[in-house]
């Protein structure tokens, strides 16, 4: 850089032109500026230290936030596009999906498949192990699961080809994932907005980087191909409350050699419900990264109208992150059929039972299941049943016939419809409406409750007090609930939610000590706190064989196991630990208060999955068989049958 010093020119060039700076005559230089203060500024005191401090702190936090708000953002567009679809497979089945509407519930078809190294080249083709629609329904905060039999026989829809009659299983190895996407929506008759496959090679890779997942273990599960044989899977699993790593989890999701695919598909939603809840757990911002990547090495996803956007998919994680405990809803197909060569067949009507049910899960299930067990009143103000709720709908949206139409599907759903009174037009007061309202009666008791369960019905509407407004009043007339419809209402109401809530029954149970104390004493040598004795069981149980008593460390901590086998061959079990934040525990459905003791009940719809007793600084908790089918009664009367050694 050249300087006008450099060359001689300036204040302090001398005449010789050599650069250098020359003082005055009397070897004091005098300053170029001069300050003055008038007055002197008070100095500054610590409380204005601070203040400054904190100030330049938050800026220098926003930058940051700034910088890695930015890098976090090109992250998960990058993310974005490695999870979108990539194989043109299933970019072309993902052509024929139906477009997911904003706020409105969506469906998933999971495609667990198995593609080995080398089976292409070798001519083996790729098999499906596993197909599951998933339910997001953000208007209930709910997520419910169908998972279908691999040996359920349906008709096959394969593009182009003739309709062929084989295991569901096959329409995916016959003709690849769009296949098997218009088999299950040909079966199911439902839209389908999202495709997810996953590849099982890659499925011990997300688990392991996922750090493993806590999951129930309902028995011992072993067998080993060393022998020679009929060949199955190895596996070598323990009963009891663990971390599974990846080939562990894939083990045991996949086991079918002394159970049928029934147990597997229990196998295959329990783990969905726990990998779920650990996500959950990890989720945050420091961890996202390591999530996402887990997930963008192992799934494609695959949507109508081009690949998935930022907004969607952390829309979709947040959603997950914060569901209630209590609203993870499991349907099945019941009443299957067997066949020889181990075919299972179902009606069309029990197929569209199941269907129905996954699209319209009873969010009340557990409280209401609690009450019918023991008898009590359900938490919170009650809907009157349809028969006893009476309803206006006025048109506020324009659309000609909008509120009859709409007044006759509720009439169709069991509701008292009433006209607007003295011949007055079922007209809001302006056809405006962008959402739809639900106006409910303060006067009238359960009009609230009645039309928060309407809202189930509309969709995404707003429940209000009905207002002051006379135009409204004089149309309401006496009506509990008044239905204002909006453009947003696509003009049809949901179906009612399929109640499967089960009949109170007399606990199935024995009282059995001679049975159980034996093994709390032998475990009460090996762990430091108090072990509960399980004085009773379910009538048919008796302790498992294999490993009735398993004492072991989770977490580093000291645990015990005891495993109890029914009559029809299924498992349930009682854990017992110090360790109070245990995964499984997290999110009850609700608390009761039996005979002085607190419990923590925990429901996978209906059914009671799991009762967590809290004392002696200890965490007990019984839980259900892998289908849940001990029933309410009995869970909760072996729950309170735990008591201390020698009592």
């Amino acid at each position: 850089m050249k300087t006008t010093l450099k060359r001689g020119i300036g204040r302090g060039a001398a005449g010789n032109r050599n650069g250098r700076a020359v003082l005055p005559p009397n070897g004091r230089a005098k300053p170029p500026v001069t300050r003055y203060r008038q007055p002197e500024p008070p100095r500054r005191g610590f409380v204005s230290f601070l203040a400054r401090a904190f100030a330049w702190t938050l800026i220098c936090v926003a930058t940051a936030a700034i910088g890695v708000g930015g890098g976090a953002y090109l992250f998960l567009h990058h993310a974005v596009e490695e999870v979108s679809a990539q194989t043109p497979e299933v970019r072309i089945a993902a052509e024929q999906l139906d477009i997911a509407l904003p706020g409105q519930p969506a469906i998933a078809l999971v495609i667990g498949y198995d593609r080995r190294a080398g089976d292409e080249e070798a001519g083996i083709a790729t098999r499906s192990d596993t197909l599951m629609l998933m339910r997001a329904d953000p208007l209930t905060n709910a997520v419910s699961m169908l998972s279908f039999p691999r040996d359920l026989v349906v008709d096959i829809h394969c593009p182009g080809e003739p309709v062929k009659t084989l295991r569901i299983n096959a329409a995916y190895e016959e003709c690849g994932t769009r296949g098997a996407l218009e088999t299950v929506r040909t079966l199911t008759g439902l839209p389908i907005n999202y495709l997810v496959t996953v590849n099982f090679r890659g499925f011990t890779q997300v688990v392991a980087n996922l750090g493993g997942v806590w999951i129930d273990v309902d028995r011992r599960y072993f067998n080993d191909n060393s022998q020679g044989g009929e060949r199955y899977a190895s596996i070598d699993l323990q009963p009891g409350y663990q971390k599974l790593n990846g080939q562990q989890a894939l083990d045991f999701v996949r086991y079918r050699h002394t159970d049928s695919d029934l147990f597997r598909i229990a196998r295959q939603q329990l783990f969905v419900k726990s990998f779920r809840a650990q996500v959950a757990a990890n989720f945050g911002v420091t961890s996202l990264p390591g999530i996402l990547r887990v997930v963008t090495d192992n799934v494609e996803v695959g949507q109508a109208g081009g690949p998935l956007s930022v907004r969607t998919l952390l829309s979709y994680g947040l959603f997950l992150h914060q569901l209630p405990g209590g609203r993870f809803f499991q349907s099945k197909i019941e009443d299957l059929q067997e066949h020889p060569n181990y075919d299972l067949s179902a009606s069309r009507e029990t197929i569209q039972a199941a269907v129905n049910e996954f699209l319209n899960p009873d969010v009340e299930a557990g409280e209401k299941a609690t009450a019918t067990a023991l008898g009590l009143k359900p938490k919170g103000p009650q809907a009157p049943p349809p028969a006893q709720t009476t309803v206006v709908v006025l048109n506020g949206n324009g659309v000609p016939g909008a509120a009859a139409d709409t007044s006759w599907q509720f009439k169709e759903r069991g509701y008292v419809t009433l006209s607007p009174p003295n011949g007055l037009a079922a007209d809001a007061p302006s056809h405006d409406y962008y959402r739809s309202k639900i106006y409910f009666d303060p006067g009238q008791e359960g009009a609230e409750a009645a039309a928060r369960k309407i809202e189930g019905l509309v969709g995404d509407a707003d429940v209000e007090a009905l207002p002051m407004d006379m135009h409204l009043r004089e149309r309401a007339g006496d009506a509990m609930v008044t239905v204002v419809i909006g453009q947003e209402f696509g003009g049809t109401l949901a179906p009612a939610p399929v109640d499967k809530t089960p009949q109170k029954q007399d606990p199935v149970v024995t009282e059995r000590p001679d049975l159980t104390e034996p093994l709390a004493r032998e475990a009460q040598g090996q762990v430091p706190f108090p072990v509960l004795v399980p004085t009773v069981l379910e009538q048919t149980s008796r302790p498992s064989s294999s490993t009735p008593l398993r004492v072991y460390e989770i977490a580093g901590r000291k645990t015990a196991r005891f495993t109890f086998v029914t009559g029809a061959s299924e498992y349930w079990g009682i854990q017992m630990v110090r360790w109070p934040q245990a995964p499984a525990l997290a999110d009850p459905t609700r608390k009761v208060t039996l005979k002085g003791r607190t419990y923590d009940l925990h429901y996978v719809g209906p059914r009671l999955n799991m009762v967590v007793l809290r004392e002696n600084k200890t965490t007990y908790w019984v839980v259900n068989t892998l289908r849940n089918t001990l029933s309410n009664e009995t869970m909760l009367e072996i729950a309170q049958g735990l008591k201390p050694l020698g009592q």
